[in-house]
């Protein structure tokens, strides 16, 4: 599987480093995008809890439209509430809809100089905590057309 995505429609500085990561993940999980249309990887450390902590499950989803990838978004998920807490959104950057958000903190286009400082830092961490390999549960799912 080959990924080739639409740089120029990417409203964050994603680097290459991440994208290489998707390619690698995507070709170790032997996908077809022939007929695929869209590729939603789930990141998870299994041991995470609201009780003892870990790392945040994150989430990215892209999209295949004209033989390009394009990002729709990038979740990192934690737990929040009390006595019953629940997986939530804590950050989320919104492609589609040009939108980043910070649970409890603040919500700005995309493309704002916050935003995208912000997005570059949690993106290195993200691709070092990845090659922490501290993530033990990293599954790839594909729509078809």
């Amino acid at each position: 599987m080959h990924l080739t995505f639409n740089v120029e429609r990417l409203l964050l500085p994603v680097t290459v480093d991440l994208q290489q990561k998707l390619q690698h993940i995507a070709t170790q999980h032997d996908l077809s995008t022939t007929s695929t249309s869209a590729l939603t990887f789930n990141f998870r450390d299994t041991g995470y809890s609201a009780e003892s902590g870990g790392w945040h499950p994150v989430e990215i989803r892209i999209e295949q439209e004209n033989d390009q990838w394009h990002f729709i978004y990038i979740t990192d998920f934690s737990y929040v509430g009390y006595p019953y807490p629940e997986l939530a959104k804590e950050v989320d950057f919104d492609f589609d809809n040009n939108r980043a958000s910070v649970l409890y903190s603040w919500e700005e286009l995309i493309t704002d100089s916050r935003v995208i400082e912000f997005y570059q830092v949690w993106e290195m961490n993200f691709l070092a905590y990845v090659e922490m390999e501290v993530f033990d549960e990293i599954k790839v799912t594909a729509e078809n057309q």
